[in-house]
């Protein structure tokens, strides 16, 4: 579905000038959520025991195996644009949130991508403790936006983040978003109604992606740039370096994957970039488990 399409329209009718149609446009991404009893069509499964490929073993650290998280399957989740989800086929998620928590290999959480025809079986869990208990997950859209975005520094009653909690270089952002948008609430409020989601959403597919991956990512593309004879960065000027450059890989990653553990203290995520997906490549996500708030 064209939801870009679905979301000017909709704004013309409301008198939008185009311009700032398309100014907030670049920001909004849609999410799918996923969430149990909400009596929708099943889209995928969290807890119990995977369906896995006949001929794999259970994914592993090691000799450790990975607890299983939840899958979906792809063909019944709603099309997104710019999220290129196989279109057919199943993705499997598995992690060990507390020792992912402390190691940044990504040894202690997989993705797994399992082709619509490839003969698979119902896996038994090869030790105690790597399953849930089992529930059924229905889809629902949410739209997106960065987490600076609309931020007033002149609104001390914003719900989302505070003013000050924003770096300099995000208030800067959020000034001139205000200032090229005039009609900036009444774009995010049709966001809302266009694509509320149900209910609450016990995970999230798409997206924005975790600013911890993006972050790790941008200070090791600028290292890797200073090793390779590019201009070295002053420590002091080290920070705003690497945000800028985040801000900038935002528009190459995404989410593939938000969703709680079994351990209310952790929540995990994956985070890949837009080609990789494209590819199915679901091996080169990046994991990120961090202490729920």
């Amino acid at each position: 579905m064209d939801h870009q399409g679905r979301f000017r329209r909709a704004a013309l009718e409301l008198g939008i000038p185009d311009d700032e149609i398309g100014a907030f446009s670049r920001h909004l991404r849609l999410s799918i959520g996923l969430s149990g009893g909400s009596g929708g069509v099943p889209a995928g499964q969290f807890g119990g025991s995977p369906r896995l490929p006949v001929d794999m073993d259970w994914p592993s650290a090691g000799n450790s195996p990975l607890p299983f998280v939840f899958s979906v399957e792809c063909g019944a989740l709603p099309g997104v644009d710019g999220f290129d989800l196989p279109a057919d086929g199943s993705l499997l998620f598995f992690l060990d949130h507390e020792k992912d928590h402390l190691d940044d290999t990504g040894a202690y959480a997989r993705v797994v991508y399992v082709q619509d025809g490839t003969a698979t079986a119902v896996t038994e869990s090869p030790g105690p403790g790597l399953t849930g208990k089992q529930y059924d997950v229905s889809a629902t859209l949410l739209a997106e936006l960065p987490p600076w975005f609309g931020t007033d520094e002149d609104d001390d009653d914003d719900e989302d983040v505070d003013w000050d909690d924003l770096s300099s270089f995000q208030q800067q952002l959020a000034r001139d978003l205000e200032r090229d948008i005039p009609h900036l609430d009444e774009l995010r409020a049709l966001a809302c109604h266009l694509w509320p989601g149900e209910g609450l959403a016990g995970a999230c597919i798409g997206g924005y992606a975790d600013e911890e991956v993006v972050t790790s990512v941008a200070e090791q593309t600028l290292a890797g740039l200073e090793k390779a004879g590019g201009a070295v960065i002053p420590m002091a000027k080290w920070d705003s370096h690497v945000e800028k450059e985040a801000h900038r890989l935002t528009s190459e990653w995404m989410s593939l994957a938000r969703f709680p553990v079994a351990d209310a203290y952790y929540y995990g995520s994956f985070a890949i970039r837009h080609d990789d997906l494209a590819d199915a490549r679901v091996d080169k996500a990046l994991p990120v488990t961090r202490f729920s708030e």
